[in-house]
């Protein structure tokens, strides 16, 4: 199972993963005990998953380590100012455990996907959608993707095992973009 929701708590996760989006509000009207959730799930889990399999990596000499970001990492998003935060902070953890960690045969990378069809970007569009559209607006945003299309997360997941794989080994501290071809 790549991906698992927990709807009664608006926790999405996998075995490695934790992400919540938290309340869609303005900055300015955003409550405090809200923020520090956003930022608790998705930057203290990361944090804590780093402090826990490094050692065990540099221990056995080698590792890979793949975070998730989000195009959040690189972008803002208006009304969800904390999430997109949270998704740099993701990100700048993942390149300071990458140089601090390089010379022990260990590689720190994020995966940064742009839009996901998953059911915690249905939750954010249908807080977004204006009009109550969703359709409409999963429609627009679509077309505004050079591919035309969100990514399917099996498509997220084969980038995660290239990045946890052999395969690269001469890449750390990137935050990779999938996101069809925007921001290109």
């Amino acid at each position: 199972e790549i991906y698992r929701c927990d709807w009664s708590s608006d926790v999405c996760s996998s075995d490695l993963n934790a992400a919540w989006q938290g309340p869609i509000h303005n900055l300015v009207d955003y409550p405090e005990a809200m923020f520090d959730k956003v930022m608790d799930i998705n930057v203290k889990g990361v944090f804590l998953g780093l402090q826990h399999v490094l050692p065990v990596m540099m221990a056995q000499g080698k590792g890979a380590v793949v975070n998730t970001g989000s195009l959040g990492s690189y972008v803002g998003t208006r009304a969800l100012g904390p999430y997109t935060a949270s998704k740099h902070a993701v990100l700048g953890l993942t390149k300071t455990a990458a140089l601090e960690v390089a010379r022990k045969g260990i590689r720190v990378n994020a995966v940064c996907p742009g839009p996901v069809d998953t059911p915690l970007l249905r939750a954010i569009e249908a807080g977004q959608a204006k009009d109550g559209d969703i359709e409409r607006l999963r429609a627009q945003r679509a077309a505004s993707i050079p591919d035309g299309r969100y990514a399917q997360p099996e498509e997220v997941a084969q980038l995660m095992v290239y990045l946890a794989s052999d395969l690269a080994s001469h890449v750390t501290g990137q935050g990779i973009q999938i996101n069809g071809g925007s921001h290109a």
